[in-house]
């Protein structure tokens, strides 16, 4: 969801007088780095986007939530799948203007080596809690499995049970931590099929929009029931289709095809794609007793991402620096968008190892007499888990700087500029 940002010709004529370095320095917050991936906002010729900027940062912070607290509702009040697969379309977009091959291959520097890192360490805690080739009864399809950890066509496997370490954590936790694979499966074959979607953009736009939405429905309108809804080929190809109209509509946005479009019209049907989607959810048998999770439902959640993501490409504020109410956001923003990877990956461990952290407070007997609500509060295991999701991004987040090819930092927070307030006044 990149936007292709005009800037003013009095603007681009101040910035040709001064040079580059300087610019970057008068820029509050900014860092001057290459584009992040996956999914992350542009740059545009001058600056960053902060708008895109906290896009991210929201989706972000959206994800850890959700997968915190589980209310149903959040989905609802930010896609952040669609919003970040919109972001990485544009991006994608943008980037195309070179070569393909070399498109393709620099998005893939940056993706793999995190998960790569990731990947080592997954692997290594579950065969010391008891995984292995004989786990699941087929010891040479298992190696062969782990070949998705070196490219993720399919998701990369796990164990659904372990001990859990003598049971100090749930033996679901591999699944567990493993739930944000789907996400770069699915950016990976976004990003090999870019090429092909942005040229059948070109020649027939509506087609090009419509195809995720008519593949979606087909597969789990028709297709529901049957047994191949459990394969791989089947988990793939129904993710693409869910969030395939988010990509391309982030590759219309930077594409300038949206402008053509009458500014009505956007803001007209958006609103109506949603209410389909939301009338597809409420029509959906579910157990009465519980609110119903649009995440479940790839329909739904297909329509009402892509009326989201047309509000928020419609309304697209161009902001190279922030609006005064935010700008006491801006280290945050930025520290999450310099490790969005990261801080994505590793969420649901930081999650995960949160709880046997907090139980053997419960043995303790002045936090049982006096802050049980607190021990058993999840905010309490949101705190804890957001302060190692804070180590762990500080361990293992400058593996993006490298892939990246930048120079490694540990805590890429902005720095503020020395002498920026007085040239400001100047």
């Amino acid at each position: 969801m990149t936007a292709s940002i005009d800037l003013g010709r009095g603007h681009d004529t101040v910035q040709l007088r001064i040079p580059a370095a300087l610019r970057q320095e008068q820029v509050p917050g900014r860092e001057p780095e290459p584009e992040p991936e996956p999914g992350a906002p542009s740059a545009r010729k001058g600056g960053r986007d902060r708008y895109l900027d906290l896009l991210r940062a929201l989706a972000l912070v959206r994800v850890v939530l959700y997968h915190n607290f589980g209310w149903f509702w959040l989905p609802l009040a930010f896609p952040s799948m669609g919003v970040m697969f919109a972001l990485a379309g544009s991006l994608m977009t943008r980037s195309l203007s070179r070569p393909a091959p070399g498109v393709i291959r620099g998005r893939l520097r940056r993706l793999l080596p995190p998960m790569w890192l990731f990947g080592a360490i997954m692997i290594t805690l579950q065969i010391l809690d008891g995984w292995g080739p004989d786990s699941e009864g087929h010891p040479t399809w298992w190696w062969a499995k782990l070949a998705l950890w070196v490219l993720p066509l399919s998701t990369p496997p796990y164990a659904d049970e372990l001990p859990g370490f003598h049971h100090h954590v749930e033996h679901t936790w591999a699944a567990q931590i493993t739930v944000p694979l789907w996400y770069l499966r699915a950016y990976l074959w976004y990003v090999l099929l870019s090429p092909l979607m942005l040229r059948a953009l070109r020649r027939l736009p509506k087609v090009t929009l419509a195809a995720p939405l008519v593949m979606v429905i087909v597969m789990n309108a028709f297709f529901a029931d049957q047994e191949f809804i459990y394969s791989r080929v089947w988990e793939t190809a129904n993710d693409f289709a869910t969030f395939g109209a988010c990509w391309i509509l982030g590759m219309a946005h930077q594409e300038g095809l949206l402008k053509k479009i009458p500014q009505y019209v956007l803001p007209s049907i958006a609103p109506l794609i949603m209410v389909a989607g939301l009338w597809y959810l409420q029509t959906r048998p579910v157990d009465p007793s519980e609110a119903t999770d649009i995440e479940s439902w790839p329909i739904a959640q297909a329509l009402w991402s892509l009326g989201f993501v047309a509000v928020l490409l419609h309304v697209s504020p161009s902001w190279e620096r922030w609006p005064k109410p935010l700008e006491r956001w801006n280290g945050l923003v930025s520290l999450l968008n310099g490790r969005a990877v990261s801080v994505y990956l590793w969420h649901e461990a930081a999650l995960v190892v949160a709880v046997p952290l907090i139980d053997p407070l419960w043995t303790v007997h002045f936090f049982y007499a006096h802050f049980q609500w607190l021990l058993a509060s999840p905010w309490f295991t949101l705190l804890v888990a957001v302060l190692l999701l804070g180590l762990l991004v500080l361990a293992f987040g400058w593996v993006e700087d490298v892939a990246a090819k930048r120079s490694p930092r540990l805590f890429p927070y902005p720095r503020r500029q020395r002498g920026r307030r007085r040239a400001a006044a100047l």
